[in-house]
C-alpha cells in the first residue's frame, strides 16, 4: 500500500462555519468545495480537513451520518504558549485551558462553531527525560 494523502472527514450542520473557522484560526485554505462539502488543506498539517453537512443523502455508511462527536482533531505545534495567546486574542472558544500533563504533553483544546474539538499540543522535555 502507498498512501498518497490523508484526511479527516467531519459531519457538521454548518460546513461554511467550520471552514471559515479553520481558515481564520488554523491557517487552512479551501482546496475544494460544493454544496454541503468542503476540503481544506495546509501544507504542513499532513491531513486535509473535510467537512460534510449532516444529512447528505450521498453519505456512506448511513449509520455514521450523524454529527461528529467523541473525537479530537489534534495538531502538534512548536510554541504552544504563543498559539494559546494568539487564539485567545482572536476570541476562540477555549474548551480546555492550557495545561501540562506529567508525561510532558502541554496542550489546550478549542471548540469550533459546530462543536468540533481541536487540540494543539507541544511535547515538553520532562525532568524524568533529563535523567
Amino acid at each position: 500500500m502507498n498512501i498518497t494523502a490523508s484526511a479527516v472527514s467531519l459531519n457538521v450542520s454548518d460546513v461554511e462555519a467550520s471552514s471559515r473557522w479553520a481558515e481564520q484560526h488554523l491557517g487552512f485554505t479551501i482546496a475544494m468545495a460544493a454544496d454541503g462539502f468542503s476540503s481544506l488543506t495546509r501544507a504542513d498539517a499532513g491531513i486535509n480537513l473535510i467537512y460534510l453537512r449532516t444529512g447528505l443523502a450521498s453519505f456512506k455508511p448511513q449509520s455514521q451520518a450523524g454529527a461528529a462527536s467523541g473525537l479530537l482533531v489534534v495538531f502538534t505545534v512548536d510554541d504552544i504558549d504563543t498559539e494559546y495567546s494568539r487564539l485567545q486574542a482572536q476570541g476562540v472558544d477555549i474548551a480546555t485551558p492550557i495545561e501540562t500533563e506529567q508525561w510532558g504533553e502541554r496542550y489546550f483544546q478549542m471548540r469550533d462553531p459546530n462543536g468540533v474539538i481541536y487540540q494543539l499540543v507541544q511535547w515538553m522535555t520532562t525532568a524524568h527525560d533529563q535523567g
